[in-house]
């Protein structure tokens, strides 16, 4: 496989990241409040100097998808035993207010943190919406079609239409496990790739606010980020060439394979490769642009608009595969 390196150096992108101020950000899941990888993104983004406030569902919601239900007290402890039986609808860690839970879908917990948390911490509403990195394999990833179903997506895809521009993150070397597990079990290959995914999330996430040009995003879409699996070993020894933040490559796609399409002009061609090719060959994160509505690609002019974001930071890399 052939990697065309994009003009600017990877010095770059830290030089564009780094010029990012504290913003204002909600982060939420399908996974539950209480799943490792969440925990580890919101510290992530909080060294990176984001204000963060987390709301996410009690519960793991993997594959709900945008369902949506008013929340209603537990009628069985939250996810690792977080919340006992009979806690209220929403709730919040007794030593952190800003670690919140809603017993419902993905959408209505970002909803809830948009419209109630976000006017209580930040006396505004959010800049932008972290929703992920959602927790799978490389073959559940939220890729192609898959997406449909994603309440991480469901979740990006909500914050989109109340008017918040967002992104749906997910990895593809991550297991269900408690945040506890960070600190009881830090050289397994589950908390060693939690914290790649969280760096690479908050490295993507300055380097897209930090950009003068506004709005954020388009109206009405989402982007769907897609990370390729870590290689560690059962230990935790690294055993191969993803084991870092800084092995990953970056590269602009789109959701669904369609040769008969025309995209955005890039690396001298009209045609982006589809987020599944290029996640599934190695070292890669895939950024799509997504209808928030449809959950499909957008046309070429959308496309243009978050390239024309991304571009100048030298973050993007051509793929030849």
């Amino acid at each position: 496989m052939r990697l065309l390196s994009s003009v600017f150096q990877l010095a770059s992108v830290s030089l564009w990241a780094g010029r990012v101020v504290s913003q204002k950000i909600l982060l939420t899941n399908d996974d539950g409040w209480a799943v490792a990888q969440i925990r580890a993104q919101r510290d992530s983004l909080v060294d990176a100097g984001f204000n963060v406030v987390l709301s996410a569902p009690a519960e793991n919601e993997s594959g709900t998808g945008s369902s949506s239900a008013p929340p209603v007290p537990l009628q069985q402890p939250c996810e690792f035993d977080t919340c006992p039986t009979g806690s209220p609808a929403e709730g919040f860690n007794a030593s952190d207010p800003r670690l919140n839970y809603v017993n419902s879908f993905p959408v209505d917990a970002v909803r809830f943190g948009i419209q109630t948390l976000s006017p209580d911490f930040f006396d505004s509403a959010p800049h932008f919406v972290v929703s992920g990195p959602n927790v799978g394999i490389a073959s559940t990833d939220n890729l192609g079609t898959v997406t449909l179903n994603s309440g991480t997506v469901g979740a990006a895809c909500e914050a989109a239409k109340e008017g918040i521009p967002s992104t749906a993150f997910s990895a593809s070397s991550l297991s269900q496990v408690s945040y506890t597990t960070l600190e009881s079990a830090p050289t397994s290959p589950d908390t060693l790739s939690a914290f790649i995914y969280a760096r690479l999330t908050s490295n993507f996430t300055s380097t897209l606010l930090s950009s003068p040009i506004r709005p954020i995003l388009p109206p009405g879409i989402t982007l769907n980020v897609n990370y390729g699996s870590t290689t560690f070993s059962s230990s935790g020894t690294p055993n191969g060439d993803c084991a870092s933040a800084d092995d990953f490559t970056w590269v602009f796609t789109r959701i669904i394979a369609n040769n008969s399409a025309t995209d955005v002009e890039t690396c001298g061609s009209t045609h982006l490769p589809a987020e599944t090719t290029v996640v599934q060959s190695g070292c890669f994160a895939s950024v799509s642009v997504m209808n928030a509505t449809t959950k499909a690609d957008v046309d070429a002019a959308t496309q243009g608009a978050v390239l024309a974001r991304l571009q100048p930071s030298g973050l993007l890399s051509c793929f030849d595969g």
